[in-house]
Formats: C-alpha cells, structure tokens, sequence
C-alpha cells in the first residue's frame, strides 16, 4: 500500500541569524550616510555631525525585524503544508465552492444596492462607490485578456479612451443619447481590439506588454495632437450626461424634469445617485455576460490557452481567432466603462488615459486573483480606497498605498482570492449517481 510522506524543511536558528545578519549590514550600509552621517549650522558653517546611537537601534531593529519576519513566515508555510497535506489525504471531500464566498458576494450585492439609500446625505461616499464600479467593470474586462486568456495588455487604457471619445464626438457632434451611442461604441472599441490583437498574435509574455504598451501610448498621443477630432490637450466639453427615460436632472422648467415627473423637490443628489445605480447595472451585466461566456466553449477555451497554447493547438484549437475573442470582448466591456466615465464627467481629456491607469486596472486584476470574478471586487476597494483613506496623509499617502501592495502580495502572493473553481468539473460515474 502506497504511503504518503509529508516533506518539510524548516529553516535552522543559525540560517536565521545568517539571514537576519545579511539584512543587518545591508541596513548599515545604507544608515551610514542616511541616519549616522549629518550636517550641522556651527557659526555659518556646516560641520559633520555623527548619530551613531541612532544608526545602531536601526540596524538592531532591522536585525530583529528580520529574525520576527522570518520566524513568522516558516510558522506560515508550515501552516500552509499541513493543511495541503490534509487536503490531500482526503480525496473524496467536497471540493465545491466556499459558501462564505456566495455568502460574501451576495452581502456585496446587497450592500450596494442600499449603499446610496444609508448615505443619501453623503455625496462622496456615492461618487467614491461609482469611481470602485468604474474600476470594477474595468477590471471584469481586463480579466477576460489577462486572468482567462493569459494575454498581458499593458494598453488597456487605450480601449477606455476609445469608449469615451466616442460617446463624446457622437452626443456633441450628431446629437446620440447615452444609450445609443453605447452600444455603437462597444463595437468601435471591439474593433480597435481587433486591430490591436491581428499583429501580436504570435508574440508572448514580454513581447506582448511592449506591444500593448506602445498600443496605448499611440492612442493618448493621437488624441493629444489631432486637435480638430479630439480636442487636443483641451479635450471635449459639454459632454450629454444620461437622463431617466428623457427625463433629465434638472431644476423645473417648461420641459418635464425628474424631480416634476415623480413630485419630488429638485436635488443634485438625484443625478449622482442615478449615475450611481446606472453603473452598477452595467457591472452586473458585465459579471453576468463574462460568467456565461466562460461557460461556453469560447470561454474554455480561453482558459485552455492560458495553460498551455502548443497543447491548444495541437487539439484543433484556433488559436488566432481565440485570442482575437479575447481582446475584442475585454475591449468592449473597457468601452461601455470609457462611455460612462465620459457621461458621468462631461468633460475628457487625454490626461484622464494615461499609463498609470493601465497599470491600476492590471493591478486590480493580479491583486484580486488571475480569472476571479469576486478578487477583481476586492482589490478595486483596496486600490480605491485605500488612496482616499490617506488623503490626511498629504505626502506619505502614496508611499502608505504601495506598502500596503507590497504586504498584501507578500501575505497573498497569488491575489486575495488565488483559489477559483474551475469553470467545469468532472464527476466520476459514481458521483454522478
């Protein structure tokens, strides 16, 4: 009878103490000219002055820093082994699904559906809740490229761009209305994704960032210098924002209002939490429409490339046109959210696209979890909020932010939720019964 045997290595104390005396040095080496080392006003002139008392309790914090850090993550790892060992050695458990994690994205649900009814006094914390959903049906679409297709985009601001310059030229230009221009722009941004995805179809990995990347770049830059299409660097203007069935948010006139349709007392609330309930329509939509499709065969076989793209083909799978899939319907889905962002705002700009949106969005998706519908949720409300919560930290804001990345991969190195059920899974015949 075979016999599993659970192998595990622990760091000794004296490997310990080497690591923590390595990092010790490092640390006085880089405190001598930043802590021992300083100058000094004696008489109008500066003189050396020495700190060694203080460059000694910060190279001895750093020493047993690193001796905790350690010793907390061994205890971890074992932790982690013991437990996949017990998964193992019970083959027959249940794997379904968490039910914490239903529980969790159903409390969400209904959490944001009565979100603007507890705070209706409180018009930040809606606009805050609609720029998380912005994010939310960004990363939803990004993760059709990256978390099921396995393509890293880097210029995925680009097709962001493309929605909202478009719902722009066509509501200031030939006067559409916000749901007519939304469908016409998913499909424009399809089509850019197309023509982003045709030539790169054999690069890979790295390769492939730089082409996206540079894709982006291109976009931003012609809506930089063709001024007499996008405006320039003064963008668009007077952008239509969305109304209730014709009825807009205005003050009462000769023209029916929302406020005079429904015998309410006009309040610039009504638009904000309007606009608030309007994106959160389209995520679920978003969430519906990419849970679908990853139940088709389209959406298996995105996750078949991701795995292994030689093994795809050798299958029968048409690779060319799976990846052209992928980056057309993450393209759309970045187009609806570019449509609402530039509906919500009435004004863009090519400065609302740069880069670092990009990589918030590929943040948000490798932070969440590669493919995890909920970590995409997660991680959009620590990379959201976590900047709005450090905005009393005036210039230590941003350095709070990054920490607060760096600790949480180290903590989750996979994403908050790097567990995802898969899309199908076989049941023997017995289970079946």
């Amino acid at each position: 009878m075979a016999t599993l045997v659970l192998a595990t290595r622990q760091e000794s104390a004296a490997a310990r103490l080497k690591d923590a005396a390595t990092v010790a040095v490092v640390a006085l080496l880089l405190g001598i000219p930043m802590i021992g080392l300083t100058t000094v006003d004696q008489g109008g002139a500066l003189r050396v002055a020495t700190r060694w008392p203080a460059l000694a309790a910060f190279v001895a914090a750093c020493f047993c820093g690193r001796l905790l850090l350690r010793y907390v993550i061994d205890r971890l790892r074992q932790r982690r082994r013991t437990r996949e060992h017990a998964d193992t050695a019970t083959p027959n458990e249940n794997t379904a699904a968490n039910p914490w994690l239903n529980r969790l994205g159903w409390g969400a649900l209904a959490f944001a559906l009565l979100l603007p009814v507890a705070f209706s006094d409180n018009r930040y914390v809606v606009d805050t809740a609609t720029t998380v959903l912005i994010y939310v049906m960004l990363g939803w679409g990004l993760n059709v490229v990256v978390g099921l297709a396995g393509l890293l985009d880097l210029g995925y601001v680009a097709f962001y761009a493309v929605g909202a310059y478009t719902y722009a030229l066509l509501s200031t230009q030939f006067g559409w209305g916000f749901w007519q221009a939304l469908p016409v722009a998913g499909g424009v941004t399809a089509s850019f994704g197309i023509l982003l995805g045709w030539p790169t179809l054999r690069l890979r990995g790295d390769y492939l960032a730089i082409v996206t990347l540079g894709f982006g770049e291109i976009i931003r830059i012609v809506l930089v210098n063709w001024t007499e299409m996008s405006g320039g660097p003064n963008g668009i203007t007077s952008i239509p924002r969305p109304s209730f069935f014709g009825l807009p948010f205005k003050p009462p006139g000769d023209a029916p209002t929302f406020a005079a349709a429904f015998g309410l007392e006009f309040s610039p609330s009504h638009r904000v939490i309007f606009l608030y309930y309007l994106i959160l329509l389209l995520a679920l939509l978003t969430n519906l429409f990419v849970s679908r499709m990853r139940q088709l065969p389209i959406g298996r076989a995105w996750e078949a490339m991701r795995e292994d793209e030689i093994a795809c083909k050798a299958m029968g799978i048409n690779a060319r046109n799976v990846k052209l899939s992928a980056f057309a319907i993450g393209a759309m889905l970045g187009g609806f959210a570019g449509v609402f962002f530039a509906a919500r705002q009435g004004f863009i700009s090519p400065e609302s696209f740069t880069f670092n949106e990009s990589a918030i969005i590929l943040a948000i998706v490798v932070l969440g979890g590669m493919g995890s519908q909920l970590g995409v949720v997660l991680a959009s409300l620590v990379l959201v909020l976590l900047p709005e919560l450090g905005r009393d930290f005036a210039e230590y804001r941003m350095l709070l932010f990054g920490a607060a990345m760096i600790l949480i991969m180290i903590w989750k190195p996979g994403g908050i939720l790097a567990h995802r059920e898969p899309t199908l899974r076989y049941l023997s015949g017995s289970a079946a019964r």
